[in-house]
């Protein structure tokens, strides 16, 4: 479908209000937006910060040599620097579309459907309940078991990659989240807050991590599982070794592992990244709404923790704790604190235990990806960034005091895979260029951006032999492991946006940060707009661009898009004209192309049209550019995009996952059309004959 580039406007009373169905928050975030924020910490509003520090010339000057990076989702080493420029399309004569972006963006709209341009073909690779594990049975939704399920392709796929199979010649592996469930939509006859125990074992099963190898087949973008050795299931009850200054503390103990090593399972795994090592990471974010009984903590240090973290009783909507002790916090009060980190799967090794990094703090992590600096005195040192998501939560790196080895021999991955063991936490503050124009319209400063500088506070450094220090006043090094929020209010952190999904740029080692949206911000009570969220009761979000000094702790940065309406005042594209491009409410996850240009999913887009993916230039005369390449299917959420040469991957998160339906109403039938009951998938789409994408 074609859209003509006039100005976007929308009508109806919701206009302007996240489109995201009451039933995906009760299941996905516990209810998290009709619910006080956790963090009610007294940091300073952005505009109020000291305005000390390096300026935007000398941290580019500090940069400079410090760049390059190895890009995560194409595990591929990129050439050129910070100040390099990113993508080809400053080359580009005016008025023709930048590479990659050479395609005509899909209209906006409520089709029960995954619509893409003219000129693609799209094909399923995998579905919930697809054979993964050789013996798995065909899924049949009607008698689902949780043996059935833990053999099957789980529910409601977030975060996608794609890893070479050594040796095998078009052959990867394709890895994938399986963030939460929907019971509600996965059996007829569910009584909400009432599952059986088989409901509840289903679930669980079809929680936590995929790895299935996939064939590619040369011409096309088509990918197809093979049910085989190499792939595996992870769920909430694989057994998976606690890492870093949190195993073995106090706080992770439990009466089924009092060494507090062991965690079994994970949950809420919501986006990720690839390493240059060639691992998964998987980030552990809504997990908040698996445990019963927050208000029986009577300890009033343990309940304090418990609230900083959102826990509360009504959030609860899973009831495992009914089948499964550990999910009961009057029973297991430490169970809660063996989840929230970043989860690491090699899927070269089938019977390797995963690993949760706790020295990459626990929060609710939305991500963690990889950009490696390859020149100067810092060549080798690997970076972590990390988006906490909540409103008014921060934003963290990690950088590791283990430098990468090149190449995958055993030698080399075994020395990698302790890479994000080592090294130094950080949060960031943000200070503006402008903080006295900020007035909470998303009016745009006299110097026509949103820009400034910030600054990197190192929070925990653990070193090579194991040991660790804290970097924050009256917390020893598992506290801050372990309740890093609190850690990040004592060093004074910026509230920002809920930071979902932040990649660093395969070439120019730029950082992008989706902030999907606050519709507290500037509330009774609440912080009010700053700089980098420069708009009160935020509906529609913003993406941040950082130029950072890698190894050190100060940045500078800009803010790319401040997304909704382009007819609406409050938007910015880059300084692109806003005529000239496509409507874009609630960023979530960011991916890259292999032109350099920004790929952008959404997550419950407020301007009453479906989500959707939008590809984004970053430089010349066409900065700010901003095409629909899709949309998915009414309820759902756009997740996991992968873009390379051949294909586009996009993970549909709970399609036709409306309210006031269920399994015994459904509101979708895709991907299966006919009467069928709405999957969640994996989508490949593909150019027709096969050119590249974009071009």
């Amino acid at each position: 479908m074609r859209i003509p580039l006039q100005l976007f406007a929308s009508s109806g009373e919701d206009v302007g209000r996240s489109a995201r169905a009451h039933v995906t928050c009760r299941y996905k975030c516990g209810e998290a937006c009709w619910h006080q924020p956790g963090n009610t910490s007294d940091n300073p509003y952005f505009r109020d910060l000291l305005r000390a520090g390096a300026s935007r010339r000398a941290v580019l000057r500090s940069s400079a040599g410090a760049a390059i990076a190895l890009g995560a989702t194409s595990l591929l080493a990129a050439c050129g620097s910070d100040d390099a420029g990113g993508t080809d399309s400053s080359a580009v004569p005016d008025g023709t579309p930048p590479p990659g972006m050479n395609f005509d963006p899909v209209v906006p709209n409520t089709e029960d459907a995954l619509v893409i341009p003219d000129g693609y073909t799209q094909r399923t690779v995998i579905r919930w309940g697809d054979p993964v594990i050789p013996g798995a049975p065909a899924f049949d939704f009607a008698n689902q078991t949780p043996e059935a399920q833990a053999k099957q392709f789980g529910y409601n796929n977030d975060f996608a990659g794609l890893i070479p199979v050594d040796g095998v010649a078009n052959h990867h592996y394709l890895v994938c989240n399986q963030e939460y469930t929907t019971e509600e939509f996965m059996f007829t006859g569910y009584k909400p807050k009432e599952p059986t125990e088989q409901q509840a074992l289903i679930s669980m099963a079809a929680h936590g991590i995929t790895v299935v190898e996939v064939a590619a087949t040369p011409g096309t973008g088509a990918l197809t599982p093979i049910v085989g050795q190499r792939n595996r299931r992870i769920t909430a009850s694989t057994p998976i070794r606690l890492t870093g200054p949190a195993a073995g503390s106090e706080f992770v103990t439990t009466s089924a592992d009092p060494a507090g090593t062991t965690v079994l399972g994970t949950i809420a795994n919501c986006s990720g990244g690839l390493t240059p090592w060639g691992t998964m990471l998987s980030g552990e974010e809504n997990y908040n709404n698996y445990f019963a009984n927050a208000s029986s903590v009577t300890d009033a240090a343990a309940k304090d923790r418990l609230d900083r973290y959102s826990f509360e009783d009504d959030a609860d909507y899973h009831q495992w704790a009914r089948f499964d002790k550990r999910f009961d916090l009057a029973r297991e009060p430490n169970e809660a604190n063996r989840f929230g980190y970043v989860v690491e799967v090699d899927p070269h090794d089938p019977a390797s235990m995963p690993v949760k990094h706790s020295a990459l703090g626990r929060l609710k992590h939305e991500s963690a990806t990889i950009h490696v600096v390859s020149s100067g005195p810092d060549a080798g040192t690997v970076v972590a960034y990390s988006g906490d998501d909540e409103r008014f939560e921060y934003i963290y790196k990690f950088v590791s005091s283990r430098r990468i080895k090149t190449g995958l021999s055993q030698t080399a991955r075994t020395h990698n895979l302790g890479i994000l063991d080592e090294g130094t936490l950080y949060v960031a503050s943000f200070t503006g260029n402008e903080p006295d124009a900020i007035d909470g319209s998303g009016k745009l400063p006299p110097s026509g951006s949103f820009a400034g500088r910030g600054v990197w506070h190192p929070l925990l450094t653990v070193g090579a032999d194991g040991t660790s220090r804290s970097h924050v006043d009256g917390m020893n090094p598992a506290e801050v492991a372990v309740f890093t929020r609190v850690a990040a209010d004592k060093a004074g952190a910026t509230k920002m946006d809920r930071p979902e999904d932040i990649e660093p740029h395969p070439r120019t080692g730029k950082v992008y940060c989706a902030l999907t949206n606050n519709s507290k911000r500037g509330t009774e009570g609440k912080a009010g707009a700053d700089s980098a969220n420069p708009r009160n009761e935020n509906k529609n979000g913003q993406v941040i661009e950082i130029t950072d000094n890698h190894a050190g702790t100060d940045f500078t940065w800009d803010l790319l898009l401040v997304c909704g309406d382009p007819a609406e005042a409050d938007t910015y594209f880059g300084g692109f004209d806003k005529t000239k491009v496509s409507p874009i409410s609630c960023p979530d996850n960011v991916a890259f192309d292999p032109h350099g240009n920004l790929w952008i999913s959404t997550d419950g887009n407020a301007l009453d049209t479906n989500d959707g993916l939008f590809a984004v230039a970053l430089d010349g005369d066409r900065r700010g550019e901003t095409k629909q390449f899709l949309t998915v299917p009414m309820g759902a959420e756009t997740c996991g995009p992968i873009i390379d040469r051949d294909r586009v991957l996009v993970c549909v998160q709970h399609p036709g996952e409306l309210d006031d339906h269920s399994a015994d109403n459904p509101a979708s039938h895709w991907p299966d059309g006919g009467t069928s009951q709405p999957r969640p998938a994996v989508v490949a789409i593909w150019r027709d004959g096969g050119s590249p994408i974009g071009v």
